[in-house]
């Protein structure tokens, strides 16, 4: 297939790309068209038509001179590192991550880095879990029968994610390029209790505002972490909490500081929201539908702990899928009414519906520069879908499918109508490179439970959605999260079609990163896709007296690598963390 543009080749070509975004002149495909503002993107309507007017991503301001390549502010420079061997280890710097070329799908060839030019380049956040701490909802009680169900630093999630904004910001375009970095992509579990507070907070991190990570009473913290419960770190307390007996610190005032409001200067370039289950259901894998929990939610009380034998119970079924309404889940708690505490009741901490969730994209109030909607439409409202593509550049489209399956469970599918969307949208685009954006990885694609609002439409599980993409020439990567997990996978079909899989770690588990991907043809029957993984811009070593903002994102990184349970292969291998992935040329 011909490519005859690069995305970053000159001030005038992003120009050029801008002034078409802005009339909303590009169509992705054929189709019935919709009157769709400038930035909106072309939602997928379920009934067969599709809309035009989809934009091209808007890019940073071209730089006068073509960026050098670096490595200052990533991964390949330096890394967050233990300094000490036992206890609560303190971070500090450490060596960056080499770069790995993969060559299992295409074999490198000498020379190319000097002949190669710039297809697209963007920013991959995924699994941020903003959380609401104080949420009646949460299963803190878990942590009875498995340590690693709460974590130490939950009540820092808003901090760590404006570090992450501010990394992003930071960049001085793509490390290997020097290209413009295009769009920064969400790729799901952007909240964690499916809480209108939360979405709230994530909305305004990504597009810029002041933020109170605090629900319930406005005036101070109530939750697991002031409880007097010593199977939770009391920061504040001078309990000798189990973690406190691990090395945790005590910290005076942590708990005022974690609620105290604070500034997002939003991302400084376009932005991109894909749905992840916690996104999509309350705690990720329960239903909507069931009044008593959607009133518990914002209610007066609160469970705090639980026997170790009923929390296995509970974690069990959520596992096995064995209650994907809650039900069993509500009578547990119905049967703890009298062992709950009291707390304030908060409406904001309410469940939203999948429709809330679009709306709330398009809000003007979280636009941030763009675009509208963030990638979803009027049209995906009006459908009922919360998948789409958009243009990334004249020769690259995106495409964000909604892998979560509403019916409960928190592993994924698609239904029919979306998966020959996507074999449409692919078909439709032939003559463009294709990235394709999903919470899900293809693994952990294994519930196939009906959609309740369509109960006789078949769903699909990740090989299948593997095999489709393999069955086109244009498909260079699919991009997704989940498994809070580095992982990278070469994808081949036997007529020699190709692509990779490429899971990002999350940035509520150590080692909280990011990854920015770069695609490039190297004008010799091959292409690169450059992935480099980044951290937030809080410091690699924290100072316990520092409660600031700042200090406070530091903290959040190092009590997450200290989290009691916590898994340590979450990095993944070298070969899945800073490389370049080979292809050969369609």
């Amino acid at each position: 297939m011909p490519r005859t543009r690069s995305v970053a080749g000159s001030t005038l070509e992003i120009n050029r790309r801008s002034a078409l975004a802005a009339a909303a002149a590009v169509t992705v495909s054929a189709g019935v068209g919709y009157a769709l503002r400038p930035t909106d993107s072309r939602a997928a309507t379920g009934t067969g038509t599709e809309a035009a007017g989809a934009p091209v991503a808007q890019s940073r301001r071209a730089p006068a001179a073509p960026l050098a390549p670096y490595t200052r502010g990533t991964t390949l420079s330096s890394v967050a590192t233990p300094r000490t061997s036992s206890g609560y280890r303190r971070l500090g710097d450490g060596p960056g991550w080499k770069r790995r070329v993969r060559g299992e799908l295409a074999a490198p060839k000498t020379g190319r880095a000097g002949r190669r030019t710039t297809l697209a380049a963007f920013v991959q956040l995924t699994d941020m879990h903003l959380i609401d701490a104080q949420h009646p909802m949460r299963l803190e009680y878990l942590r009875s029968t498995d340590v690693h169900a709460w974590r130490p630093h939950e009540a820092l999630t808003v901090h760590g994610a404006v570090s992450l904004v501010e990394r992003v910001n930071a960049l001085r375009g793509a490390p290997v390029t020097g290209a413009p970095l295009h769009f920064a992509m969400t790729t799901g579990d952007n909240t964690d209790n499916n809480a209108r507070t939360e979405l709230e907070w994530f909305l305004t991190v990504m597009s810029g505002g002041r933020i109170t990570p605090n629900s319930g009473d406005p005036r101070r913290y109530e939750g697991v972490q002031n409880s007097g419960l010593k199977q939770y770190w009391q920061p504040d307390a001078s309990v000798r909490d189990a973690d406190k007996q691990l090395g945790f610190p005590h910290l005076e005032g942590f708990l005022t500081a974690a609620v105290r409001e604070l500034n997002s200067p939003g991302l400084n370039l376009p932005w991109y929201s894909t749905v992840g289950n916690h996104d999509a259901m309350p705690l990720g894998c329960y239903g909507h539908g069931d009044s008593w929990l959607a009133e518990y939610a914002v209610g007066g009380k609160k469970l705090m702990s639980l026997s170790a034998s009923e929390a296995k119970k509970l974690q069990d079924a959520i596992t096995n899928g064995k209650d994907p309404k809650g039900t069993a889940f509500r009578d547990l708690l119905k049967a703890h009414t009298r062992d709950m505490r009291s707390v304030t009741p908060d409406e904001k901490r309410a469940p939203y519906t999948a429709t809330d969730y679009l709306k709330a994209h398009l809000d003007p109030a979280y636009r941030g520069v763009g675009p509208v909607g963030h990638g979803y439409s009027s049209a995906n409202v009006d459908a009922g879908t919360q998948y789409y593509s958009f243009r990334i550049a004249d020769d690259v489209i995106g495409i964000s499918l909604d892998t979560t399956d509403p019916g409960g469970h928190y592993n994924g599918s698609i239904g029919t109508a979306q998966l020959r969307w996507l074999d449409r949208t692919l078909r439709d685009n032939k003559d463009s490179y294709a990235v394709v954006f999903s919470h899900h990885t293809s693994k952990s694609m294994t519930n196939t439970r009906p959609d309740p609002a369509r109960p006789g439409e078949r769903r699909h599980n990740g090989k299948e959605v593997v095999a489709l993409l393999g069955s086109h020439a244009n498909v260079l990567a699919w991009v997704n999260g989940h498994i809070h997990r580095n992982d990278i996978t070469p994808h081949s079909a036997p007529d020699g079609r190709s692509f990779w899989e490429i899971s990002t770690a999350s940035h509520v588990d150590y080692p909280q990163l990011a990854r920015v991907i770069e695609l490039v043809d190297n004008k010799d029957g091959t292409l690169s896709l450059f992935t480099t993984c980044v951290e937030s811009t809080a410091p690699h070593r924290t100072d316990f007296a520092d409660l600031s903002q700042t200090g406070l994102a530091a903290l959040y990184r190092e009590l997450s690598f200290n989290a009691p349970g916590a898994r340590t292969d979450l990095a993944g291998e070298s070969k899945d963390r800073n490389t370049e992935l080979l292809l050969r040329k369609g």
